[in-house]
């Protein structure tokens, strides 16, 4: 049997930085390759990917799994009491960038799709698309597999994708869908001047603050079925002005929202604008608006797909999973328009953190509830 613990610490010690390879693409081409699955590489301005198919291409049925070998920066290396890409094992515990996010869920999976084609060999295809461009901006990873998917043919009937799904607990909760998310910067300008003086300057600074305030202050809803309200947090506010006597000339603003299935990127989009155009208006200054839409929201409906994994998931752990929309952003919001998708993966508190680390025995766990829905998929 494949020894998904194995297979993870062989993926942590391979330095695979964003958009650095590291050798971890390279290591499951082969693993996968071996046991017999069709594997392709596609790579994409200098962001490296995998796809793996075992079976027939273009079956009715296939099982797909997703997820991302690339890990953010180890930040202080001094501050870590355990190498970073060293992958040791200290009282059942594994320490290591990508340990839980999400090296970790990569291995369980492949481990489970490896020996579950050997012994049980499917009427259908399982397919893996493995990324390394997810930590990143997430242009040239899964996208340019899809992309490659469209081009030749390849298709997934249903997908999960491996990430860390857990706040605290094994199996607690599982994601069937993500809000959106979006930044918007903007940048006031009026006239420097001497603080003296203020008639003869135009302030940005006071048309800033009634600009982030209107936009904080305003109820974007009160949630839906499945997802918690809309959220928009202020995240800077700079002049860059070290002068007590110089009004300065710009003042620069920048706001994220997450959003639900109320709103899209682009009726977010005209609401900020018309916002800064009614400030812009009021104060005689002049404000750019610059708008950065990173996903819309995404909802698979409680249904087949879900119920599959949440019953493999209660028999493996005991635990019954909520059904999520919360957290971040992840790459099912590019697989949501290729095939149903839901996330499932490990507790996921330590990931990004300094001693990034995950229990043994949960990759082990994790590996029995992917065989199981495997199993169940095809039976």
């Amino acid at each position: 049997m494949t020894d998904p613990v194995e297979l993870t610490t062989d993926l942590i010690r391979c330095p695979s930085v964003t958009p650095e390879e590291g050798g971890a693409l390279v290591l499951l081409q082969r693993v996968l390759g071996e046991a017999g699955f069709e594997c392709t590489r596609v790579d994409r301005a200098g962001i490296c990917n995998l796809f793996a198919r075992w079976g027939q291409k273009g079956h009715a049925r296939s099982f797909g799994f997703n997820g991302h070998t690339d890990v953010v920066p180890v930040g202080d290396a001094t501050a870590w009491t355990m190498p970073p890409f060293g992958a040791e094992i200290r009282n059942g515990v594994m320490y290591g960038r990508g340990a839980t996010d999400m090296k970790s869920g990569v291995a369980a999976f492949a481990a489970a799709a490896i020996d579950f084609v050997r012994h049980t060999p499917p009427d259908g295809a399982v397919i893996l698309t493995i990324t390394g461009d997810e930590e990143g901006d997430a242009l040239d990873g899964t996208v340019a597999l899809l992309d490659h998917m469209g081009a030749t043919d390849e298709r997934m009937s249903v997908c999960l994708v491996g990430e860390p799904t857990c706040p605290n607990t094994m199996g607690e909760m599982m994601k069937i869908g993500r809000r959106g998310s979006m930044t918007a910067w903007f940048a006031v300008t009026g006239v420097q001047g001497h603080s003296a003086y203020p008639h003869r300057a135009k302030n940005p600074l006071p048309a800033m603050a009634r600009l982030m305030d209107r936009l904080a202050g305003h109820e974007l809803d009160q949630g839906t079925d499945h997802f918690d309200a809309s959220t928009l947090a202020v995240v800077t506010i700079d002049a860059g002005n070290p002068a007590t006597n110089v009004i300065p000339a710009q003042c620069r603003g920048t706001v994220n929202i997450r959003f639900n299935d109320l709103h899209s990127g682009a009726s977010l989009s005209e609401w900020l604008k018309s916002e800064a155009a009614t400030v812009a208006e009021t104060f005689d200054v002049n404000i750019e608006t610059k708008i950065k839409i990173s996903g819309e929201s995404f909802l698979t409906p409680p249904g087949p797909l879900s119920d599959l994994v949440a019953q493999a998931v209660e028999t493996e752990t005991g635990v019954c999973p909520e059904f999520s929309t919360t957290g971040g952003t992840s790459d099912a919001r590019f697989i949501k328009n290729h095939c149903p998708v839901v996330e499932f993966g490990l507790v996921g508190r330590t990931m990004h953190q300094v001693d990034e680390c995950v229990e043994v025995a949960q990759i082990h766990q994790l590996k029995a509830i992917y065989t199981r829905i495997l199993t169940d998929y095809f039976a």
